[in-house]
């Protein structure tokens, strides 16, 4: 693991940014195409709108959510709706994507193909995750129905999950995915996250998720 720290939270979104679009760029020379997964959440918006202004050959790039919730695309908790406002614009209009969700399945039902689709773009060229003060990262949630398989080695590529006390149904990469990125950075803010972050090296991955990626990930920090 590698962390490093930033004055504020606006240098932390400007030079992640860049340092997201050399990685693509230099991806796109030994690659006909490449793949970008991003979380949703307000963390990464400052990073996305600096990121989609870029100069990339963004029709060679295919981007994906990390984890979504089951509504609709144009619903105000999609991912998919975040990433259509901050990151698939302007240059960046010319990436790929395509959202998780799928009109009359459930995640569960939905899984199989969408796991199909995403592993057409694997591994992935670059990945960028969140994570929550629970050490939970994507919707890998610790205690949730659905983690052991999504954390099994012979997970498909994409698994429904259930976290109880909340009514609407996630979707998300699975940790082989996930550790199979080829470039990993997780962004986080706060002293409690950083704290988290050091606890998650020290636990079991099923406690804490995001530990299955931390040896591998550069840590981007700031208050």
């Amino acid at each position: 693991m590698k962390l490093i720290e930033y004055a504020d939270r606006e240098a932390l979104a400007i030079d992640v940014a860049n340092m997201l679009a050399g990685e693509l760029k230099n991806a796109l020379l030994s690659h006909d195409s490449v793949s970008l997964a991003v979380p949703g959440g307000t963390t990464p918006g400052p990073i996305f709108d600096s990121l989609s202004a870029a100069s990339i050959d963004w029709a060679r790039v295919q981007v994906m959510l990390t984890d979504e919730r089951w509504v609709a695309p144009d619903h105000e908790m999609s991912n998919a709706r975040l990433l259509r406002q901050r990151l698939l614009v302007g240059p960046a209009s010319a990436a790929g994507f395509a959202p998780f969700f799928i009109d009359g399945l459930t995640a569960a039902e939905a899984s199989e193909s969408l796991s199909d689709t995403v592993a057409q773009h694997l591994p992935l060229s670059v990945l960028v995750l969140g994570m929550g003060a629970d050490m939970h990262t994507a919707s890998l949630f610790p205690g949730s129905n659905g983690l052991a398989a999504a954390m099994a080695d012979d997970a498909p590529a994409v698994c429904p999950i259930h976290v109880a006390g909340q009514n609407i149904g996630r979707i998300t990469l699975s940790r082989p995915v996930l550790e199979g990125a080829m470039s990993t950075h997780l962004v986080i803010f706060g002293d409690e996250k950083r704290a988290a972050v050091q606890r998650a090296l020290t636990l079991p991955a099923h406690e804490a998720p995001i530990g299955a990626v931390l040896q591998e990930a550069v840590v981007h920090w700031a208050a």
